[in-house]
């Protein structure tokens, strides 16, 4: 009787460890099923901009804010604006005159929920040994430009500002071919060269170069980079959003904190097919970057008055025609 009644418990414990057990692995799996799935589109191949994005990934940052996040790569410029517009993907990484274009021209339904790097990287960019000086120095030559009408501005601007005549400067769309252009000596400066990548991609190869900042010749400090969505996401799923964003900024801190680290991370999450890094190029862009991603509201704040400025300099310009509505355009 004793024998059979021991039986009977240690089937019963059997039969409680293993439904615990099942208990464990079901509360496990329905905890991976309830993260909520987004997509960001980059504005380009991963790199130094986006290390702070790979680091909230490695280190389970998304993972804890509810989120399994996944990254995507545009296929033309257009796309993270397009795409999150039109729900495809949740975020989209652009630059704020286009989100301003966008608006005044298009009346596309997008906000910007986030200023990711808050200062123009576009520079004229000319050799060290080159003869001009200032920007009033551009009359009377070639500059190189990848065909775009904000650089176009940017430039005119700059010389105009700087007492020069806009007209009397020569500008030639070279696309992609900013690098080779400027070193063959095609042209005697280009704009539409980043000064965290063309800059230390051309030094790497052992062209030292200086450049102008735009902001100094009457250009707006507009933001470089921005995080829009659609109206609708928003309205949607803003706890997503708010959620990424948290985990965001981890991921921002961290790599402020550990700029090796994080760059680490970075390379071991490139694109080498399509486009591969090199490390130091990529060590400079950081250095650059983290300082231009400082706000002092925080990582992602962003500002009234910066699309304001931007906005009424664009029309100024004629690179929109109307004045779109600012609150239209970001979330604070």
């Amino acid at each position: 009787m004793k024998r059979n009644l021991y039986l009977l418990a240690a089937c019963f414990l059997f039969f409680m460890l293993s439904a615990c057990s099942n208990d464990q692995k079901t509360g496990t799996e329905r905890e991976e099923k309830e993260l909520t799935k987004i997509n960001i589109m980059l504005d380009w191949y991963p790199n130094a901009v986006h290390t702070f994005l790979y680091v909230a990934n490695e280190k389970g940052y998304f993972k804890e804010e509810g989120l399994d996040v996944a990254f995507q790569f545009p296929a033309n410029p257009t796309d993270p604006i397009n795409l999150a517009a039109a729900g495809k993907v949740t975020l989209g990484l652009t630059y704020q005159p286009d989100v301003v274009l966008a608006h005044a021209n298009q009346d596309v339904p997008i906000k910007s929920v986030g200023a990711i790097v808050h200062s123009p990287l576009n520079r004229v960019v000319f050799l060290e040994d080159s003869p001009i000086k200032r920007p009033k120095d551009l009359e009377g030559k070639t500059i190189g430009f990848p065909g775009t009408p904000l650089n176009e501005a940017i430039l005119k601007t700059m010389v105009s500002n700087d007492g020069g005549n806009p007209d009397k400067v020569k500008l030639v769309d070279v696309g992609f071919e900013l690098e080779s252009s400027l070193v063959s000596k095609k042209v005697d400066a280009i704009i539409g060269a980043y000064i965290n990548h063309e800059v230390p991609v051309l030094k790497q190869k052992g062209f030292e170069t200086r450049n102008f900042d735009p902001t100094k010749y009457g250009v707006p400090d507009y933001y470089e980079l921005v995080a829009v969505t659609s109206d609708q996401t928003l309205s949607d799923d803003q706890k997503s959003i708010d959620a990424f964003w948290r985990a965001a900024v981890k991921g921002y801190k961290y790599m402020e904190n550990n700029p090796d680290e994080a760059l680490e991370i970075l390379l071991n999450n490139q694109d080498e097919a399509n486009f591969p890094l090199v490390k130091s190029v990529e060590q400079q862009s950081l250095e650059i970057l983290l300082p231009k991603m400082k706000a002092k509201d925080g990582f992602g704040s962003q500002e009234e008055a910066s699309w304001k400025e931007t906005s009424s300099w664009m029309k100024e310009t004629g690179l929109i025609k109307k004045m779109p509505e600012i609150d239209e355009m970001y979330k604070e």
